[in-house]
Formats: structure tokens, sequence, C-alpha cells
């Protein structure tokens, strides 16, 4: 299998450690095409160390590759996260990328995803050992009734990431995952610091002052989703197949697989997709196997492996490179005097009759959208949301 070259052989006849036949084999991983819940079933107890994974989000509009509406969600889960329970090592992490949805027709937000996050902890014992948010900066505006029609929101651009785990102590280490200094740590590490009390309260000592190289990041995650001529995408167009729609960019799972494994470790995504996390893994030299249900992503799946694993790897990055970072600008810059046009006292109920130049004039339309309104699938999705 060098280079991830595939035949016959190691794409339909072979079976994995559990008696199924994989769909798709390498000397680390393997896909399995087929239902998630099946395939664990064959998994021992406390097998796994990582189940890194984006399931179907609980978005009102249905997607191709299946979700449940979030009213549902919670109950949809609870088989899934008996499994996860069973089969994850005392020592390991269970990983859920999940964005957030709209309540149908309102600018107001669902809470399937928090209310997951709560049944999981509350009814199977996992803990969570950290809650993450994932900024995509280059999100659209939306969704676009209530953020460039309405103006009543802002763009929704963070999907939340559910770090939890078996016990309180899962093995991680966040010296796999640092970041630069900043210019201003830069410059206080070479003009010194004096060591002192915050008006916080907090005691910064002399230790603070120490070069360690690197920064401990936050549990906010920059990474854009701008694929649009990777290998994978060109893969598919050239054999005519259909990529996945909802793929998170490899910066993601890499972020937790390095974090919160080792070299040699098992990695599982029952919610492939197009495989992200098998391909990040056969870089890194994790054992991995991804579980997707409707073979033609599985198909379209084997474009993250006909070429080496370095190959599908970054150059490495310089780490004073401007474009490497990405920058939020503070609340207040453009705060200059009037507020400019009141408020809407019905917050927004009445759709404004014409949109120009950023300046709305109310007209008599329904005010609850998917009466009638073309714009009404755009409250209940976002535009990129991963795998």
């Amino acid at each position: 299998m060098k280079g991830g070259g595939m035949t016959e052989r190691t794409r339909r006849r072979r079976t994995n450690g559990h008696g199924r036949p994989a769909f798709y084999e390498t000397k680390l991983g393997r896909i399995v095409c087929g239902d998630s819940l099946d395939v664990l079933a064959g998994y021992g107890d406390r097998s796994v160390d990582l189940i890194m994974t984006s399931p179907p989000f609980g978005l009102v509009r249905k997607k191709d590759y299946g979700n449940v509406e979030a009213n549902e969600y919670v109950e949809w889960f609870k088989p899934f996260a008996k499994a996860f329970k069973r089969v994850l090592k005392d020592s390991g992490s269970l990983v859920i990328d999940i964005g957030g949805a709209w309540n149908k027709g309102y600018p107001t937000r669902n809470l399937y995803h928090f209310k997951l996050l709560i049944m999981l902890c509350d009814e199977f014992g996992f803990h969570l050992a950290q809650d993450f948010y994932w900024w995509n900066p280059s999100r659209l505006p939306t969704p676009a009734e209530w953020v460039t029609v309405r103006r009543v929101r802002v763009k929704d651009a963070i999907n939340t990431v559910w770090w939890l785990s078996k016990t309180p102590w899962p093995k991680a280490s966040n010296r796999r995952v640092l970041q630069p200094y900043s210019p201003s740590m830069n410059e206080l590490l070479a003009k010194g610091y004096r060591a002192k009390k915050r008006p916080s309260g907090h005691d910064i000592s002399e230790k603070f002052s120490i070069d360690n190289g690197a920064a401990i990041p936050p549990n906010l995650i920059a990474i854009p989703n701008t694929e649009s001529n990777s290998f994978y995408l060109r893969y598919c167009e050239e054999r005519g197949l259909k990529p996945h729609p909802a793929r998170y960019p490899a910066e993601l799972p890499e972020y937790f697989i390095r974090m919160l494994t080792d070299p040699g470790d098992l990695v599982v995504d029952p919610f492939a997709g197009s495989c992200v996390t098998g391909e990040v893994c056969e870089r890194i030299d994790r054992r991995w196997e991804c579980v997707e249900l409707l073979p033609e992503y599985c198909e379209a799946a084997l474009g993250r492996f006909v070429r080496g694993p370095k190959e599908n790897g970054k150059p490495v990055a310089d780490p004073q490179d401007p474009s490497n970072f990405y920058r939020v600008p503070r609340p207040g810059i453009l705060w200059n005097g009037h507020d400019g046009e009141a408020l809407a006292k019905d917050g927004g109920q009445k759709r404004p009759s014409s949109v120009g130049n950023g300046k709305h004039r109310l007209g008599k339309a329904n005010g609850r959208v998917g009466t009638g309104h073309s714009r009404a699938a755009a409250v209940a999705t976002s535009a990129d949301t991963p795998d």
C-alpha cells in the first residue's frame, strides 16, 4: 500500500478486525461503508483512544447526507453515546464538532447542541474536558434573512467543539498545539517583565518572562473553510463523483488528534463524510477507521488516499508570516457619535421592502419568515457546515 495506491483487493475484499468488509484499507486504517452503530458493535470494550467526528447537524433544512431535525436530535444521538462510552478507553476522548441551528421562522437559536452536551454528561457520564469554538473567518454573512436583509443579528461564524472524556483525566498535552508568540509578547520577552499583581488580582510571577518558545493557545480555533480547488475536489470532478458537501478543514481534526493521541493510537470517525479524519491520521501515523453510511461518499473519499500521505500535508509554515494569522477587530473602531437610524420597535418583524446602501425601508410584509418569502431556507442553515 505504499503511496496510498489502491487495488481491487485493498478496496473491496479485505475485512477489518470486526469481520466487516473494508471499503478501502491501508496499513494504518480503513474505510468501512455501513451503519456506524453496527460497526461499533464489533469493537471491544475500551479499545479506542479518540473518537473525532462531526455528526450531521440538527438543521431544519434537509441535507443530502441525512440529518435529524433539532428537536429530535438528542434522542437520535443516544444510541451513539452508549456505543462511544463503551468503546473508549478510560484515557480516551470524544471530540464533537457541531454547528448551531436557528429556530424555523424566527431569529432565535435552537439549543439542541447544548442539550446534546448536557445529555452526554448527565445521562452517560461523560466529562466536559473543555469547550472549544471553531471560528471560520471565511464564513458568509448568514442566515441572510436575519443578517443582511433585516439586519437584526450578526453573522454566525462559530461552531462549538465539545471535548468530552470518559474520566476526568484523559491523556492530553497542550505542548502539541502551541502557537507563535504575539508581537507584544515577543517585545515583553525582549525588554523583560517586572513581576507584580495585576488589577484583576492575578499575581504574575517572574516565570511569566521565561521564553518557552511558543504560547499556549486559547480555546478559540481560527481556521477558514475555503476549500475550492483541493485534490479531493479535483479527484471527484474528474471521475464524475459527488463530493461530500460538508467537510471540515483538516487542521481541525489534526489539532485534537495531535493533542489527545500518540502515534499508533486508534482514532475512529463514525460520521466520516469525506474521511478527512482518516487522511490526517494517515499522515501523522495514527491508526484509524472511518465509517460512512453512503457508498457514494465512500467512493469519493478514496481521493483522500490516492497520493502518498506526506503529499496530503501542507508545507512547513513560517511562524512569522502574517498570512498565518487572522485578525479580529476590537469593538468600537467605527463607533463615532450618532448611532444612526432608530431601532425598529418591533424587533425587525416587518421585513424591509427594499435593501440598498445599508438603509432599509420597512414594509408591511408578514413578519414571520417561511410564509411566502424566498429567503426562508437561509434562516435554518449555515453557509459552511462541516462533516
